[in-house]
């Protein structure tokens, strides 16, 4: 990495807990549902991975957003990019979101691809070459909305044998999942919101050569320094499923060392004056009383996608609770520190969110299991039904 990204001077040292009162205030959590335009939501510039049931729009409310933020919101529209994830985006920013998130290298579109980059390679394809072949027949096969698995069947009758794989679950032939997600937005084609089967269809106005280089504000390596700095190298490769050596390539000039809790990070310059600053009033939303705001976190909410998820967490069968193989549930977040997990519980029209006590929300007193039920109300009005009950275990 370049010499230019250290200080001169004395490295700034961060504890965990500085270091997650400043993510909780970037990301934006301190905010009250309703506070803010959509569009001026900072988390945006990132991305909001949408999986599950209340997805990218309740990460959104638990960052100022209206609960009542429709799912066809025009100002907003989803595609699959990293980790061929479906992210939201601030709609005018979809081109640059495609610069941002394509592949760096070669190298770096093999990691991303994960078992399709095999075949290729023995075709003598590389992977970059591949990538721009799916989006091309994507971008001629879908002229109007077209669901998923017919733009598969689809592309096996263009696509050539190394682009496919067997699928044993469906007993049927398919392109490689990975390199059809990831290449639909490189192909300037979004995903209908809520639409299951996936419906794909063209971006209105997509250009015809899309930006090569992305702007700083939409970068994904300084997005993750930012959101969720400091951070290392191989944890902003985590993040991206990619190779080391590119991110390393792109590390940022204005990256500077902060030393949390004896190990060597980094993040932007321009944020180390906010992570010093940070949890100066323990992230309480009313400054009156003292207390954190508290929020539940859906289980891929962007604070959650860390990849240094000990010191976010740093008991290990913690851990193994909020992020096991299936099944994640959400988090149950107090001014920046985990404090529990919760799973949702619907019975016709009646919701029950069941807390698991980390340990500390039995003992914090009568406000947190207050604020608890007031986040478990939002999210029953979000969900459009009743809330039946809270119920806590340990």
């Amino acid at each position: 990495m370049p010499a230019a990204g250290r200080y001169n001077g004395n490295m700034t040292a961060a504890s965990r807990s500085q270091v997650l009162a400043y993510r909780w205030e970037v990301q934006g959590l301190r905010s009250e549902p309703g506070a803010l335009a959509v569009s001026d939501i900072p988390i945006l510039d990132s991305g909001v991975q949408d999986t599950g049931v209340d997805g990218a729009r309740w990460a959104l409310v638990n960052r100022g957003a209206d609960p009542q933020l429709p799912l066809d919101d025009p100002d907003t529209a989803l595609a699959w990019t990293l980790r061929s994830a479906p992210h939201l985006y601030r709609r005018q920013d979809l081109p640059q979101v495609a610069a941002a998130v394509r592949p760096f290298s070669n190298a770096d579109a093999g990691k991303r691809i994960i078992d399709a980059v095999k075949p290729l390679k023995a075709a003598g394809i590389e992977p970059l070459d591949a990538l721009d072949e799916v989006a091309a027949a994507e971008r001629k096969i879908v002229e109007s909305p077209t669901v998923k698995g017919e733009l598969s069947g689809r592309l096996n009758e263009v696509l050539d044998e190394p682009y496919q794989r067997f699928c044993r679950p469906c007993h049927a032939t398919h392109v490689y999942e990975v390199p059809f997600r990831i290449s639909a937005l490189q192909a300037g084609l979004e995903l209908q919101p809520g639409s299951s089967p996936p419906v794909l269809q063209r971006i209105p106005g997509w250009p015809d050569a899309p930006p090569a280089e992305a702007s700083e504000r939409v970068d994904v390596i300084r997005n993750y320094l930012h959101f969720n700095g400091p951070a290392t190298p191989t944890q902003v490769t985590g993040f991206l499923d990619g190779a080391l050596a590119d991110v390393k390539a792109r590390w940022p000039d204005d990256a500077v060392e902060v030393e949390v809790d004896g190990q060597v990070r980094w993040m932007l310059a321009d944020d180390v004056a906010a992570l010093e600053a940070a949890g100066q009033d323990g992230g309480a939303s009313d400054p009156e009383n003292g207390r954190p705001a508290v929020r539940l976190l859906g289980p891929y909410d962007p604070y959650l996608q860390v990849r240094d998820r000990e010191l976010l967490v740093p008991d290990a069968a913690q851990r193994k609770t909020l992020w096991p193989t299936l099944g994640r549930p959400g988090a149950v977040l107090a001014g920046g520190d985990v404090v529990g997990a919760w799973r949702p519980r619907m019975a016709g029209k009646k919701l029950t969110v069941r807390i698991e006590d980390f340990g500390s929300m039995a003992t914090a007193g009568p406000w947190l299991s207050t604020a608890v039920e007031h986040q478990a109300e939002l999210l029953a009005g979000f969900r459009g039904v009743r809330l039946a009950a809270v119920e806590y275990s340990q």
